[in-house]
């Protein structure tokens, strides 16, 4: 279960927050001013740390400056106010993404899960050639057979998390938390949703057969061995 850091004076909207990630299978913990935040975030670890604008001992860019100093730890600035210039400034002082209150929480968990996939470090590989297939992390194109293959930006992350693993499984449960960057649930189908529509963009191997291959009751394959020298 990932943890969540909430540096926040107002304890009514602490209280709210945390039960709302719970359901959403987020573990959160509360710091109700600036000096207790920045002694959390760099006492523990978090997957992501959630920070006010405004409190009363200290504000917000006091506390990013302080764990920016130390620790990389993805940062969503809250504000009451929609200020662009204190968006600009907590951008440009590390933070990850900006949200004003009030919000919704479902937009809140949106965001939370978009920061993580990105800050996720296995997410844009360099360069990837399996079989016909390469795949650019720095373009983030992908090419078969010469021909460029238009994905969307999940598709393209799900194909980068297969061939890395190519002749190997990976789970559908590692699948979900990585490319859609949500904790996994057996009733949400999303993520073969995104399979299919990739089989169908890739079209089958050069010689016949399927490229990404479902192992029942575990995850997917992409069939095609490395290619000599293939990184």
């Amino acid at each position: 279960m990932e943890r969540v850091l909430v540096v926040d004076d107002d304890a009514e909207l602490c209280r709210l927050v945390s039960r709302y990630l719970a359901r959403e299978g987020f573990e959160t913990s509360w710091a109700p001013n600036a000096s207790a935040g920045i002694e959390r975030a760099l006492a523990e670890e978090y997957a992501l740390i959630m920070l006010d604008v405004m409190m009363p001992d200290a504000s917000g860019f006091h506390v990013l400056e302080r764990i920016r100093q130390r620790s990389r730890t993805p940062v969503l600035m809250l504000t009451a106010r929609g200020d662009t210039r204190d968006r600009i400034r907590g951008l440009e002082m590390g933070a990850d993404d900006y949200l004003p209150k009030p919000f919704d929480p479902a937009e809140l968990v949106a965001r939370i899960r978009a920061i993580l996939r990105r800050s996720a470090p296995w997410s844009v590989p360099a360069a990837i050639a399996v079989g016909d297939v390469e795949l650019d992390g720095g373009t983030r194109t992908v090419q078969r057979s010469g021909m460029a293959i238009d994905l969307t930006t999940v598709e393209f992350d799900l194909l980068a998390a297969l061939l890395r693993a190519a002749g190997t499984t990976v789970s559908r449960e590692e699948l979900v938390r990585k490319v859609l960057g949500r904790d996994f649930s057996p009733f949400d189908r999303s993520i073969d949703t995104h399979v299919c529509n990739l089989r169908r963009k890739l079209g089958p191997m050069e010689k016949g057969g399927e490229r990404i291959k479902g192992v029942r009751g575990t995850g997917y394959l992409y069939a095609a061995p490395l290619r000599p020298g293939a990184r």
